[in-house]
């Protein structure tokens, strides 16, 4: 093992995207990757818990996403961040411009150990510092705020600046992967062991319980409503109180779910 261990964290709510990062810088001698995140909280709970030198994060995940990640970090602590990002020409212009370290999905062998040579010339604490300025720079550059700290981000409502890609559920059946847009989901009802995910008149199978299914939802887009059932929230067409307090919903395609009591909060985000 090298003498200068980088311990490196892996952030993604793609699995297969992890697992291929992973497999690449396995075989990398001075890379010890310590943990792998689905989502901006599990990210923000393994840095605090191993304290990583080293951060690959994707900016687009359901919930918290990459800037959020960044916006609840300890300045003073701060890991490397190495975005991951299939972001357009002008925001990867501002990656360039800045020469924050990015990497654009998918990952480019070469790009990746030109990326960690940087990382490993520029450890100092000295650079470190640097490379804060860099990433408040950066944020500004792409949502066209000035932003002078870290905690200007979240009094500038960093959700707000950034530019939101489709979110995608992966959905695995037979060896196969199926990525749709959740945007396209229309609802998701339970069956046994099974979730049945309805999106653009298709309905796709998944083995997962709801509350798995649920840390990968945009909660912008996709909400519980029952026990058994998700709904997309832009897509409730009409809305009709029942007798023992519960709800029924039409969606766009005329399809009709019941929103239960226990979840009657939710009636806020459809009116």
């Amino acid at each position: 093992m090298a003498a200068n261990i980088l311990k490196t964290l892996i952030v993604d709510d793609e699995s297969l995207a992890r697992r291929g990062l992973a497999h690449r810088l396995k075989n990398i001698e001075d890379i010890e990757v310590i943990g792998e995140a689905r989502n901006g909280r599990e990210a923000l709970s393994l840095i605090n818990e191993k304290n990583p030198d080293l951060v690959f994060l994707d900016i687009q995940m359901p919930g918290v996403n990459g800037f959020e990640v960044v916006q609840q970090l300890d300045v003073d602590t701060m890991p490397v961040i190495l975005f991951l990002t299939a972001y357009d020409e002008y925001a990867v212009s501002a990656f360039e411009v800045n020469a924050l370290d990015y990497i654009l999905k998918p990952i480019d062998e070469e790009r990746l150990h030109q990326v960690l040579d940087k990382v490993r010339t520029n450890l100092s604490q000295k650079r470190a510092v640097e490379h804060k300025k860099l990433l408040l720079k950066l944020v500004s550059d792409i949502s066209g705020e000035a932003i002078d700290s870290v905690s200007q981000l979240k009094e500038k409502g960093v959700e707000k600046l950034v530019k939101k890609e489709p979110s995608r559920l992966a959905i695995r059946d037979s060896g196969r992967t199926t990525w749709v847009n959740q945007h396209d989901i229309e609802w998701i009802d339970a069956a046994g062991d099974y979730m049945c995910v309805h999106a653009l008149g298709v309905t796709h199978i998944m083995r997962r319980t709801m509350k798995e299914l649920e840390t990968e939802l945009d909660e912008d887009i996709l909400q519980r409503i029952h026990r058994s059932t998700i709904v997309n929230v832009k897509l409730v067409r009409e809305m009709e109180s029942h007798i023992n307090g519960e709800y029924f919903l039409t969606l766009e395609s005329g399809h009709r779910v019941k929103l239960s009591r226990t979840y009657k909060d939710k009636l806020q985000l459809f009116r």
